[in-house]
């Protein structure tokens, strides 16, 4: 049997220093000639993610009804921090800000991973929960691109009509996007948020709660002319 994957264990330590250090290289790219070339491969990279996923889990037999879409949580921030790089719009750049921080950096922290370097759904992980919150920190600091007026507003609207369609689709198909239907098996935040299924109603109200926390920063700012 291949070696299980543990959190806080080498593997996972080193996939932290690795998002660091590329967070940092981003940053210190951002004021040179390369910084389009930068955002654009980092970019470019999170939006192939999910079709390199698909081949992956095919080879690998784990391809099954809860990871042939992109409709985990993590999922559509991966999706919103390539087209925020690629395209600067401020929507994307929202919600991968948003979503990022509020949601994958605790995936990051907390790995809901089975996988053990060096198989390859290891590196599909980490470089999704890695990614993302380097885009999401990237596009306020760097980007310069901050939440608008009204942003928890829109984002919790959009956030909750995700989480509408994910729960159809969950009853649907049998799967469990966004842990609706079960908690993960490892240790996260959701065993802090009740037994089944009111804890999907505190991961809402939570949600709320971080964005508006992640929003305080840019709450009072005069809006650049």
């Amino acid at each position: 049997m291949p070696p299980a994957f543990h959190p806080y264990g080498p593997s996972h330590k080193a996939a932290l220093a690795v998002t660091l250090a590329v967070f940092i290289v981003m940053l210190l790219l951002s004021r040179t000639r390369w910084a389009v070339l930068s955002q654009r491969v980092l970019g470019g990279m999170l939006l192939a993610l999910y079709p390199i996923g698909l081949s992956v889990h095919a080879m690998h037999g784990s391809l099954n009804v809860t990871t042939a879409l992109p409709l985990q949580y993590c999922d559509i921030a991966t999706l919103a921090a390539g087209l925020a790089l690629w395209t600067h719009r401020p929507f994307f750049c929202e919600v991968v800000y948003f979503f990022g921080i509020a949601g994958t950096l605790q995936g990051l922290l907390t790995p809901a991973l089975i996988y053990e370097y060096p198989d390859p759904r290891f590196f599909l992980f980490f470089i999704m929960h890695g990614g993302v919150p380097i885009t999401a920190f990237y596009v306020v600091t760097a980007m310069k691109a901050r939440p608008r007026s009204g942003a928890v507003r829109r984002i919790m609207t959009f956030s909750v009509a995700w989480y509408a369609a994910v729960a159809v689709v969950n009853c649907t198909l049998g799967a469990n996007y966004a842990f609706q239907c079960s908690k993960p098996v490892q240790a996260s935040l959701f065993d802090k948020l009740g037994p089944w299924p009111w804890y999907n109603f505190s991961t809402i109200g939570l949600g709320l709660v971080f964005y508006t926390v992640l929003h305080l920063p840019f709450a009072f700012r005069r809006p650049r002319p």
